[in-house]
């Protein structure tokens, strides 16, 4: 297990310095919206526990102040999913300083105990307000030393809890330099072990999710919930063109364990959410565990790249 994370941190430390993008979700993911429920939802509406925890990591080399910048991050209007009438509210804060992102507890598939560990830089809840509408807010400034300092750079966490009411609150975010713009901040990245988010609604599309394979994993388990039977799983690798399997039900969890061959180790998984019909508003929550059953986290940029299949040609010799 400890050359397991321990070749995460050099990955790390090799490929962040070429990373650029950080809007979660990223352009590769193809993820129209990050989504979390309140707490007096149903469950088949999508979120299994009304947290999500996100993780923001800052080269150690940036000295500018850092913002983080969600779009939409009210309940109400043009985005967010209302049930009967919007009557909610979402918290989102911001924590740095040490255990921010190393405590287990914000670790965990389930937030329970101290997840909310390390110091609060900022909070906020917003509710029914057109002012938040369609457009950004931004947290922030940071100093990039306020974040928890990992091997791989200074780490920040936002924690989004929904608070009273019954309707999923869509947003996004982004890693800005500046307040007012979304201008990406050279070798960062952000990740999650958990992801809560919306499948795009029309037959054909596809969403994927990029976890990192370190040198001692040889099998994962992707657990999927309420993908309400909407299409199937594939994973893609370098070495795979891509293992199919069945989706989730509503309201179910359904696990699938896929063994890693050599080839995909120290390279990034590509978990793709392939749609099979027209629907709406369908949200899906993922984790992805090592046989360990350690959480594995997922890259708003994958580390090494986007994988792709890679084609084996044999050449006969001629005798």
């Amino acid at each position: 297990m400890k050359k397991i994370i321990a070749f995460v941190i050099v990955a790390f430390e090799l490929c962040f310095g070429n990373l650029k993008a950080q809007p979660f979700p990223s352009a590769d993911e193809k993820i129209p919206f990050l989504c979390t429920f309140s707490k007096n939802s149903q469950k088949d509406w999508g979120d299994d526990d009304f947290v999500q925890i996100y993780f923001f990591v800052v080269p150690k080399t940036e000295k500018n102040p850092i913002y983080i910048r969600v779009f939409d991050p009210d309940i109400s209007g043009k985005h967010d999913e209302v049930h009967d009438n919007f009557n909610s509210k979402t918290k989102f804060s911001v924590y740095g300083g040490k255990g921010a992102a190393s405590n287990p507890d914000a670790k965990k598939q389930t937030p329970t105990g101290n997840y909310k560990s390390g110091i609060q830089l900022s909070s906020k809840t917003f509710g029914n307000d057109a002012t938040d509408d369609d457009k950004w807010y931004t947290f922030g400034p940071f100093n990039p030393v306020e974040g928890e300092l990992q091997p791989d750079g200074y780490v920040f966490k936002l924690v989004i809890e929904g608070m009273d009411g019954d309707d999923g609150n869509l947003y996004k975010m982004f890693l800005s330099s500046l307040p007012n713009e979304n201008k990406p901040i050279e070798g960062g990245n952000a990740y999650t072990y958990e992801y809560s988010f919306r499948l795009a609604d029309n037959k054909g599309s596809i969403s994927h999710l990029y976890p990192f394979v370190a040198d001692g994993i040889t099998a994962v388990k992707i657990s999927v919930f309420d993908f309400d039977d909407d299409g199937i799983l594939r994973v893609v690798s370098v070495a795979k063109k891509g293992e199919i399997t069945k989706s989730s039900g509503n309201a179910v969890w359904l696990e699938n364990t896929h063994k890693i061959v050599s080839e995909e180790k120290n390279t990034s998984l590509d978990i793709q959410f392939v749609k099979q019909q027209d629907s709406k508003n369908n949200n899906v929550v993922v984790y992805i565990t090592n046989q360990y059953g350690e959480l594995m986290p997922f890259y708003a940029s994958p580390i090494g790249g986007v994988p792709k299949f890679k084609f084996k040609i044999g050449i006969k010799a001629d005798n």
